[in-house]
C-alpha cells in the first residue's frame, strides 16, 4: 500500500508518496490541487524521484546526453523515515532514504513558510556504508512534471523567464516559450536541456541564480532562486517514459534540477568517508498565480523574512560615496573635505571614502594591507574621517579583502595555503590573488583589518568589495578544484558572520564589481548592496527599475551622479533613478550650481519622508519588467494607503505614456507628483479604468509619483 505525505501550506500544495517498495516520489509542487490523471498513467509515477545522486563508478541509467536525470544510486533510494516539525516560520518535512548498495543516506528537506508559497530545499547526504563514495552530482532540488497541468502541449503554454546579467548590464529578463530556446517536444524525447549555470566565485556574472517558469494556460508559475556566492546550475528538460515499442508520441513530463557546484558543470567532486555527511547549496523554490512580477513580489515577502536583522534595515541611511562620476578612486583630503560638506548640506548620512585611500599611486595589483597613503593623506586619514563625524555622517571605507595583489609587499611573505592554487601555482585573476579564508591565519588577517578600520580610526560604514572572478576553485586541501572553492565559500560567510557578530551596528555593504555576486547566501547578510558599475544614468534607470526582481528594494544601492555638465532634468533623472530604492548619492556636488544642488537636497528629503513606507512596500510594474531599449518604463511600490511610482521617458518618441493600474486595483484615489514638488508634469488619473496617462514632455525625463489609495 502506496503512503502518501501532503503539505498545504502559505498557499503551496505538495504530494509526496512513497511507493510499497519504498520509492519516494514528489508528484506535485504547485499552487493548483493534484490530480493523479496529470501523471499520465501511473507508470509514469517512478520518475518522479525525490533525489538526483551520481557517485562515481556507477552507471547514468538512461540515453541522457548531458542531462541530470536517471542518476545512480538515485534511482536506488529506498524510504527510511520522514518527520514533519513545527518551526518558527513554519513546517519543516525531512524525508530519509537510504541505498541497500553503498549504504548512503539522503535527507530532503523542505522548509515551508506560513504566509508565503515558497519552500527552502537542501539535500544532506551521509555515507553510512564501510566504504568512501565519491559524490559527483546532488540535486539541492529534483522536480518532475512542471507542465502536467492545463490543456495543450508544453511547447505551447511554458514560458520560461531568464534573467540575464553583465557587469554594467545588470538584470536583463528575457521570456521564451521553450521552444524558442532550442527545447521542443518531439518524438519520444530530446537530449536538449535549457537553463543556466555560474562557474567560480562570480555567482552572477552571467546570470542571476533565479529563474520563473510560467504555465500561460493556468496562469500560474513556478519560480526559484539558489542561495550561493560560488558556482551553481539549474536545468529544464523533457523525460520520456514510455518503451521504445509505443507506437506513442505523446510527449514526456517537463523536469526542473537545482543546485550548487557540479562535476560535469563546475569541476566538483567529493569524497565522502564513512561517516562523513555533505549538504548541498541552499535554494529556495515558490508556486503561485501570476506570472514574473507576482513571483518577484512572493520573493520580495521571502527575503524580507530571510535576511539578517540589523538596524540599517530601519534606518535606510542616505549613502554618499565617492567614486561613481566623482573621485574615481582617487581620494585626497583636498578633495574629499568640499565634497563632505557638500553631502552634508544635501542631507546624506553616511560618507564612504572608495577606493584608493592606501596607495599614494596606482593601486588595483599592489592591494593587501589597507593603510593610509601620507601622500593623499598628509594629516593623516583621520582628519577626514574626523570632519565627516563633525558634519554628522558616518565615515566609511572601501575593502576588497578576499584578494591581495600580485604586488603587495605582504604577498611574498606569506605561504601559498593563504591563496587558492592550481597545478602547484598560486591561481590570478586581473592582477590578484585569491585568499583562502579556511585558513585562519587568513581569516585573522582579515579580522584584524576590520578591528583597525573600526576601532583606530571609528569608521562606521564599509564598502567590502570583491573584482574577480577566481575560476573553477582551488586544489589545497581539497577533494578536487570546486570543492576547494566551495568550502572557501562557506567559510568566508562564516568570518563574515563573526565580523558581523563582532560589530552589529558596523554597515558592510556588498559589493561586486556592482552586481556579480546578487545572491542570497552574501544578500541574506549584507544590509545594502551595490547593484551596478553602471556610469550612464540612462541605462542606470532600466537597471535600477528591474531590481527588486533579484533584491528587496531596501537592500538595492542605486548610484544617484548628477554630472557638473548636466541641466535641472538630468539631475532629477538621477535622483529619480534612486528614491524608491537605496541612495547612493555621487558626483561633483560641491561643483553643482545651486538650483541642481537645492533639487539633490529636496530628492534625499523626499526620500527620508517615505522610507519607512518603502521598508515593508511590495514592487509592481505597470508596464512590465523593464529592458534595455523599450521607451517608457516604471517601477512601484505599494505600501499600506499609499503608493510610490517613479516613470521614466527614456527614447520613446511620444510625450505620453498610459501606464496600468491593475496592481492597484480599483483602489487608486488621486495622484500627485512628489519629486520635484515645482516641476509637476501632467497627469491623468482614469479611475474607471484603472489608468494613468502621465507626459513628460522630453526624452530621458523622470517622475517620482505618489498615490492616495481608497479603502485603507
Amino acid at each position: 500500500m502506496n503512503q502518501t505525505i501532503e503539505i498545504n501550506e502559505g498557499g503551496l500544495q505538495v504530494v509526496i508518496e512513497i511507493s510499497d517498495t519504498g520509492d519516494v516520489r514528489l508528484l506535485h509542487f504547485s499552487s493548483l490541487p493534484f490530480a493523479r490523471e496529470t501523471l499520465k498513467g501511473d507508470e509514469q509515477a517512478p520518475k518522479f524521484r525525490l533525489f538526483e545522486l551520481q557517485f562515481a563508478g556507477e552507471n547514468k541509467d538512461a540515453h541522457h546526453g548531458v542531462k541530470h536525470i536517471e542518476s545512480l544510486p538515485g534511482k536506488r533510494m529506498v524510504y527510511r523515515s520522514h518527520s514533519l516539525e513545527p518551526h518558527d516560520e513554519g513546517t519543516r518535512l525531512s524525508v530519509v532514504a537510504t541505498d541497500p548498495v553503498t549504504g548512503v543516506e539522503a535527507m530532503a528537506n523542505l522548509q515551508f513558510h506560513r504566509d508565503i508559497p515558497i519552500a527552502t530545499v537542501w539535500t544532506v547526504v551521509t555515507n553510512r556504508g564501510a566504504e568512501p563514495i565519491g559524490l559527483e552530482y546532488a540535486s539541492t532540488f529534483a522536480l518532475n512534471g512542471l507542465a502536467k497541468e492545463g490543456p495543450g502541449s508544453w511547447g505551447d503554454k511554458m514560458r520560461l523567464h531568464l534573467p540575464h546579467n553583465s557587469w554594467y548590464g545588470e538584470l536583463q529578463w528575457r521570456s521564451a516559450l521553450l521552444p524558442e530556446l532550442g527545447l521542443s517536444p518531439v518524438n519520444r524525447f530530446t537530449l536538449k536541456r535549457v537553463g543556466a549555470s555560474s562557474l567560480g566565485s562570480w555567482s552572477s556574472a552571467e546570470y542571476l541564480p533565479m529563474g520563473c517558469l510560467e504555465n500561460e494556460a493556468t496562469g500560474t508559475s513556478l519560480f526559484w532562486q539558489i542561495e550561493h556566492n560560488g558556482s551553481w546550475h539549474w536545468e529544464i528538460g523533457d523525460h520520456f517514459y514510455r518503451s521504445i515499442d509505443d507506437a506513442s508520441t505523446d510527449e514526456g513530463h517537463l523536469y526542473l534540477r537545482l543546485g550548487g557546484p557540479t562535476e560535469q558543470e563546475s569541476h566538483w567532486f567529493k569524497r565522502l568517508a564513512p561517516g562523513e555527511s555533505f549538504e548541498t547549496v541552499p535554494a529556495a523554490v515558490g508556486a503561485a498565480p501570476g506570472d514574473l512580477t507576482d513571483a518577484a513580489r512572493y520573493l520580495t515577502e521571502y527575503r524580507r523574512k530571510i535576511v539578517r536583522p540589523h538596524e540599517d534595515h530601519e534606518r535606510l541611511s542616505v549613502i554618499f560615496n565617492d567614486f561613481m562620476n566623482c573621485l574615481f578612486g582617487d581620494p585626497t583630503s583636498d578633495k574629499i573635505m568640499p565634497l563632505v560638506d557638500a553631502a552634508a548640506e544635501a542631507g546624506c548620512e553616511i560618507y564612504c571614502i572608495d577606493a584608493g585611500w592606501y596607495a599614494d599611486g596606482e593601486w588595483w595589483d599592489g592591494v593587501g594591507e589597507w593603510l593610509p597613503s601620507q601622500a593623499r593623506f598628509p594629516n593623516g586619514i583621520e582628519e577626514v574621517i574626523a570632519r565627516i563625524r563633525e558634519r554628522g555622517m558616518i565615515p566609511g571605507l572601501w575593502l576588497e579583502l578576499e584578494v591581495m595583489g600580485v604586488n603587495c609587499p605582504l604577498a611574498a611573505t606569506v605561504p601559498d595555503d593563504w591563496f587558492f592554487c592550481r597545478h602547484g601555482r598560486r591561481a590570478i585573476d586581473n592582477g590578484r590573488y585569491q585568499l583562502d579564508y579556511r585558513h585562519p591565519a587568513v581569516r585573522a588577517y582579515a579580522s584584524g583589518v576590520v578591528r583597525r578600520l573600526v576601532e583606530t580610526y571609528g569608521v562606521g560604514y564599509i564598502k567590502m568589495d570583491y573584482n574577480i572572478n577566481i575560476g573553477v576553485g582551488n586544489e589545497t586541501n581539497a577533494d578536487s578544484f570546486g570543492d576547494g572553492l566551495l568550502q572557501h565559500n562557506r567559510a568566508y560567510l562564516a568570518w563574515l558572520e563573526e565580523t558581523m557578530d563582532a560589530y552589529p551596528q558596523l554597515v558592510i555593504e556588498h559589493c561586486s564589481s556592482g552586481g556579480m555576486r546578487l545572491d542570497y547566501a552574501m544578500l541574506r547578510r549584507h544590509p545594502v548592496a551595490s547593484v551596478s558599475d553602471q556610469t550612464d544614468a540612462r541605462k542606470l534607470a532600466v537597471i535600477a527599475a528591474a531590481s527588486p526582481t533579484a533584491l528587496l528594494p531596501v537592500q538595492a544601492a542605486i548610484w544617484s551622479y548628477p554630472l557638473m555638465a548636466g541641466d535641472r532634468e538630468e539631475t532629477i533623472f538621477n535622483m529619480a533613478n534612486a528614491m524608491l530604492l537605496r541612495i547612493h548619492q555621487s558626483g561633483h556636488l560641491a561643483e553643482l550650481d545651486s538650483e541642481r544642488k537645492a533639487l539633490v537636497a529636496e530628492g534625499i528629503a523626499v526620500y527620508k519622508t517615505i522610507r519607512s513606507e518603502l521598508r515593508r512596500a511590495t514592487p509592481f510594474w505597470p508596464l512590465g519588467i523593464p529592458r534595455f531599449g523599450d521607451g517608457w518604463i516604471a517601477l512601484g511600490m505599494r505600501s499600506g494607503h499609499r503608493a510610490f511610482m517613479t516613470v521614466w521617458r527614456l527614447n520613446g518618441p511620444y510625450d505620453t505614456a498610459d501606464l496600468p493600474l491593475a496592481e492597484l486595483g480599483g483602489d487608486a484615489a488621486s495622484v500627485r507628483c512628489l519629486y520635484p514638488a515645482a516641476e509637476a508634469v501632467p497627469l491623468e488619473l482614469d479611475v474607471n479604468r484603472r489608468q494613468l496617462r502621465v507626459t513628460l514632455c522630453r526624452p530621458y525625463t523622470a517622475r517620482v509619483l505618489e498615490f492616495e489609495l481608497a479603502g485603507e
